[in-house]
């Protein structure tokens, strides 16, 4: 049984309508989750497995109530060395360079603080994924097997 918390940031709610979805696909099985909205350095390093869901705003930005949580992260630097992580980022791909750039952030700082990438991170384009609790389920099930 694996216990994974799900880290948030959200701009208009979209991402925290997804992490409870996924919280919630896991009540049938033998696997827990806790979501954080956004949580504390404590909560990551305290983590057995974790997932980021998190939008993209801005220019490639974090949302503001996960970025604080990002910027400590960064300038604690606590090592988080092999803890499985995946990222689930939801974007525009109209912004090109910009596209999900929030969860390519965060992935950066997790490689770096020496977490351990469980599969390919998902990136959910809102301009081909009207509903992202879609593509979301079959990579969280994927996730979840790779754990």
């Amino acid at each position: 049984m694996s216990q994974i918390s799900i880290f948030v940031g959200s701009v208009y709610g979209g991402a925290q309508e997804l992490a409870f979805t996924l919280a919630d696909s896991l009540k049938s099985t033998k696997h827990q989750s806790e979501v954080f909205l956004p949580g504390t350095i404590n909560d990551v390093k305290n983590a057995s497995h974790i997932l980021f869901v998190t939008s993209t705003t801005g220019a490639g930005d974090i949302p503001a109530e996960l970025e604080a949580l990002y910027l400590e992260l960064k300038h604690q630097f606590p090592l988080l060395t092999d803890i499985p992580y995946g990222i689930i980022t939801l974007g525009d791909s109209s912004y090109d360079d910009t596209f999900c750039g929030a969860g390519k952030k965060i992935d950066v700082l997790l490689q770096e603080l020496q977490a351990k990438a469980c599969i390919k991170n998902l990136e959910i384009d809102a301009c081909e994924d009207f509903e992202p609790e879609k593509p979301a389920l079959v990579w969280f099930d994927s996730f979840i097997k790779a754990l």
